[in-house]
């Protein structure tokens, strides 16, 4: 009885080996023994019809379907090994299902009939298992349904081919008082459990597919508002270099037109250049265009006394704001800055582009810039773009955005008045001396968030803040104008 244990023993270590083998000569996609077996960069083993379906259609990189690794080089090396392997596991099979009886044979792979597919209703070997046929079916051993068709209790005269195969191999005793009053519960649980995983898995692969979708879609659009991001940027820089250089020239004429109109024109026959010439003329016409387009976007600020700190006192026109002594005896309402000597303006915006200008005077402090509606009104704020607020600043000696963290200016001069310019569609602000029309800081496109903004103004210790009437100075129109005229005369 030992001996025969021990060949049992060794006869199924010998049968699970050679099902082992089988499974490594069994192709991942078709689940059928290798045709042509190809390795691809990842080491992934594949039929060489397979894997060009799974890339068919496929322009870019594909992927190995096993691993999903990107395969750049479609270079598919051929797997002698593999193929010799592969016979070796035919063999063996062939081997084995003949000494389990030529009854148990599968007739197409030549395997073992030990698997029974409850769908099909037939027994079935371990390739047909994993082959499309049968891969979504289920497959029970077939010990354990001969069990089941035991319990059911069929008569000989009703039961299927594959019961009465299951029968004549001696899996199922016939027994004549076996009847069909009984129901057959199993096989109907089971078939509608197959076909709920069946749902479940088209549509985990349909949900897979549509965030793949989601994916793409979203990375293009990221795609495009960084390029439309970008052409932004070059076109402010551009306009920034025409801006520089606008005021590098009206500084030039200027000091040209204060000497007199003789001692002009004899320096301008005997020094300009013929190329400077028409440079300027050409030029002529430009301040002015400049110059309407400035007045197009002026608007009338007017300051807001609900918002304005107790020791800042506003004029009856509410254009100007000076440091007071003493505190005035106003209501703390929930609007009004009571620790920060700050007031806000009355106007609102939130599109467009909109132009005022501020005289600042001589105070030993000051700030004048923007800030948004929700910005902090009680105990100490910060002055920063994360709080709310984007200005330049005068205090201590030093001129400085702030910015996080500041940024000194480097100024030879403290400009007498400011002109702030915000673009709500950029999302952002630019600070110009109104004096000579010279840039001072702007701060980044999209640092301002699409909410309403409105003026914002910072009076320090003995300051004067004073919003300047909104019709614009025709200082460099009156200028251009003299250039056009000693031209002419030339």
């Amino acid at each position: 009885m030992a001996a025969t244990s021990l060949d049992d023993a060794g006869a199924m270590a010998a049968e699970n080996h050679v099902e082992s083998l089988q499974d490594e000569a069994t192709c991942p996609v078709c689940l059928e023994y290798f045709t042509e077996p190809v390795t691809l960069e990842c080491g992934h083993n594949f039929c060489r019809a397979c894997i060009a379906q799974c890339w068919e259609g496929s322009d870019t990189a594909a992927s190995c379907p096993q691993c999903r690794e990107t395969v750049r080089q479609r270079n598919l090396r051929p797997n002698r090994q593999l193929a010799n392997v592969l016979e070796i596991a035919k063999r063996l099979s062939l081997q084995a299902a003949k000494g389990a009886g030529e009854d148990g044979v599968c007739e197409r792979h030549q395997e073992a009939l030990k698997l029974f597919c409850e769908e099909d209703q037939t027994p079935i070997c371990v390739v047909c298992d994993k082959s499309r046929a049968h891969r979504a079916h289920t497959v029970v051993p077939i010990e354990e349904a001969a069990q089941e068709y035991k319990i059911t209790g069929w008569t000989p005269n009703t039961l299927s081919p594959p019961t009465k195969w299951l029968q004549t191999t001696g899996c199922i005793p016939w027994a004549p008082s076996m009847s069909l009053t009984r129901p057959f519960p199993i096989f109907i649980q089971k078939r509608t459990q197959t076909e709920r995983q069946k749902i479940v898995s088209q549509f985990q692969q349909l949900r897979q597919f549509l965030k793949e979708q989601e994916r793409l879609l979203l990375a293009q659009l990221e795609n495009l508002d960084q390029e439309i991001e970008r052409i932004q940027n070059e076109n402010f820089s551009k306009l920034s270099e025409e801006i520089s250089h606008l005021s590098e020239l009206i500084g030039e004429t200027e000091g040209k037109c204060q000497k007199p109109a003789s001692e002009f024109l004899r320096v301008r026959l005997k020094e300009i250049s013929p190329e400077l010439e028409e440079q300027i003329s050409g030029f002529s016409q430009k301040p002015i265009a400049l110059v309407e387009a400035l007045r197009k976007f002026k608007v009338n600020v007017t300051l807001d006394p609900d918002t304005a700190h107790p020791q800042l006192v506003l004029s009856k026109d509410r254009k100007s704001v000076k440091w007071a002594d003493r505190r005035q005896r106003l209501p703390n309402n929930p609007e009004r800055f009571d620790l920060e000597p700050c007031v806000l303006g009355c106007e609102r915006f939130i599109s467009g582009r909109h132009c005022w200008e501020v005289e600042v005077g001589s105070g030993e402090g000051w700030a004048v810039g923007v800030a948004t509606e929700s910005v902090g009104r009680k105990g100490q704020i910060n002055r920063s773009p994360e709080a709310g607020i984007w200005a330049l600043e005068w205090w201590g000696g030093q001129f400085r955005a702030l910015t996080s963290p500041e940024t000194l200016l480097p100024r030879r001069r403290i400009p007498s008045r400011i002109q702030v310019c915000l673009d709500c569609d950029r999302g952002q602000v630019t600070f110009i001396d109104a004096g000579d029309k010279a840039p001072i800081f702007t701060f980044s496109p999209a640092s301002i968030p699409g909410e309403r903004i409105r003026p914002w103004l910072c009076g320090e210790w003995r300051s004067r803040l004073r919003l300047c009437p909104s019709s614009c100075s025709t200082q460099g129109t009156q200028c251009f104008t003299a250039l056009s005229d000693i031209i002419r005369l030339i």
